[in-house]
């Protein structure tokens, strides 16, 4: 398979950069590094041209952040280079995460029996939630089919046919990435996940989630728990949809 990997990274982010130079030196593909789109500087017109409320079921309840809007058009930029460069698939790695090598070469290298078709494998850095269906194995490592498609964009590697789907399906968009993912029954395709995954968090060590870490708003204690209501609900209709929606080509490999 053609792979290529993906650095995301926001330019502004200097503190980053040593880590940046660090993954470009580690992973086992040719490697480039993206600028981020930089939710600070997207205006009005950049927003409205993407984001538009209430376009998918289950609604989502909360209006996005800058940074979340960003992120989205981030991976969306990636997506694209996949499909403009011709490769068969790509491995997009966020600027935070730490590579155990060469464990995570190995991980890789299952993930690769997963991308046939519209593939979207997820390295993980928490555990995977609810039931899974293994798919294949290679001694302690497992690829697996979640019940529910999980939540983060921290590494994944994505086929050039599930690239070009994405993107088509997300000029506009109502949610986060990552949770406009877990919509199996809009998108067609069910995320795998590799286990263990080879990756860890460095974003502590460099000053933070950039996503995260801006726009902070200070909340009452009424208000954060309607907002913890409201994500508790989503969640729940979000397992519903899900279960209720049939995985297809999903085999033991």
């Amino acid at each position: 398979m053609k792979i290529e990997g993906f650095i995301v990274h926001l330019e502004r982010a200097t503190a980053r950069r040593p880590q940046v130079e660090h993954l470009m030196a580690s992973l086992p593909v040719e490697s480039h590094v993206v600028d981020a789109v930089d939710g600070q500087e997207l205006g009005d017109e950049e927003i409205g041209r993407h984001y538009v409320k209430g376009l998918h079921h289950p609604d989502y309840p909360f209006v996005l952040k800058q940074s979340e809007i960003a992120c989205f058009l981030s991976h969306r930029k990636v997506w694209r280079m996949i499909v403009e460069r011709g490769l068969d698939a790509g491995l997009i790695v966020e600027d935070d995460v730490a590579l155990q090598m060469p464990f995570f070469g190995r991980c890789l290298e299952l993930a690769r029996r997963g991308c046939t078709g519209k593939a979207y494998v997820q390295f993980r850095i928490s555990p995977v939630r609810g039931k899974v269906q293994e798919v294949a194995r290679e001694g302690e490592i497992r690829l697996v089919a979640p019940e529910v498609s999980q939540l983060g964009t921290v590494a994944q590697l994505v086929t050039r046919e599930a690239a070009e789907h994405l993107l088509a399906l997300s000029d506009h968009f109502d949610r986060p990435v990552d949770t406009f993912l877990q919509l199996r029954w809009v998108t067609g395709i069910a995320p795998l996940c590799v286990v263990p995954s080879g990756i860890s968090d460095q974003s502590a060590e460099i000053g933070g989630s950039t996503v995260s870490a801006s726009g902070k708003v200070k909340r009452s204690i009424s208000e954060r728990i309607r907002r913890e209501w409201k994500r508790f609900a989503y969640r729940s209709k979000v397992r519903k949809y899900s279960r209720g929606w049939q995985a297809t080509g999903v085999k033991r490999q």
